[in-house]
């Protein structure tokens, strides 16, 4: 088999995969959602701050926008913009044991938002909603710390911690992760595969670094001819893989290079 008949073939069956996870409806990207402490309104309004950050982000895939002078505008009034609001205690079905009862228990705080509200702050901004469908990235990942390296799949529990925080850095942009099986990690080469039916490779290596006190993580994307590289240093894993995240959806979005 040729290698471009074997990576179509593993995109394939990635594809297969991937078609029974629900894709997001259009009114989720308009929802987005912040850890508060208790559901006091003392920390409701630092909740709604980081909820109106992160719709914006999700709805445009755009990275710069909070870090805009505008924004700080816009937080000020964060939840003048909510359309609704929902709690999850998360530690429900554990018991109190402070003595203030729930109020520092933390919670998920969701945020939801009209779809005009929305676009017309992201207009203000000079930004403007990226409407395609999200993607699903395969990730080819290869790992080195120490004398150990080794390339992350889909099917070793050594890699799980790590699966697991790719998809938590995912789902805020509505985006998807899946991971090469055992057997054919090792012959993939993410510079020759092609984007297949919404999946787009993605390559990156995480290197431990003494000298950083953390990981260094390079990340690679090819979309509509070029390359794009981006690199950060001195990170927890949890944060390489939002970082590849983030760089992703600002390339895709039509954003610009990630920074």
């Amino acid at each position: 088999m040729t290698f471009l008949r074997f990576a179509g073939a593993v995109l394939l069956s990635i594809n297969l995969l991937a078609s029974r996870v629900p894709a997001a409806e259009p009114d989720d990207l308009y929802s987005s959602q912040a850890i508060v402490t208790g559901q006091g309104e003392k920390n409701r309004q630092p909740g709604f701050r980081d909820c109106l950050d992160r719709v914006l982000v999700k709805v445009s895939g755009d990275q710069r926008l909070p870090r805009l002078p505008q924004a700080d505008a816009l937080r000020a009034r964060a939840g003048d913009f909510v359309a609704s609001f929902a709690y999850r205690d998360r530690l429900a079905g554990k018991p109190i044991h402070d003595e203030q009862g729930t109020y520092d228990r933390p919670h998920d705080l969701t945020c939801r938002y009209d779809r005009k509200t929305v676009d017309d702050l992201l207009a203000g901004l000079g930004s403007r909603p990226w409407p395609a469908e999200r993607p699903t990235f395969l990730i080819v990942l290869d790992v080195k710390r120490g004398g150990q390296a080794f390339r992350a799949t889909a099917d070793d529990m050594r890699d799980l911690a790590m699966r697991e925080s790719f998809a938590l850095g995912a789902a805020p942009l509505a985006l998807k992760v899946t991971f090469p099986a055992a057997a054919d990690a090792a012959s993939l080469d993410a510079g020759g595969l092609v984007p297949s039916d919404g999946v787009l490779p993605l390559s990156g290596s995480l290197v431990w670094s003494d000298a950083d006190l953390g990981w260094v993580a390079t990340w690679r994307l090819r979309h509509d001819g070029e390359t794009y590289r981006w690199v950060v240093r001195g990170v927890n894993f949890d944060e390489a893989f939002r970082v590849a995240m983030r760089g992703a959806a600002q390339i895709l979005s039509g954003n610009g290079a990630p920074q």
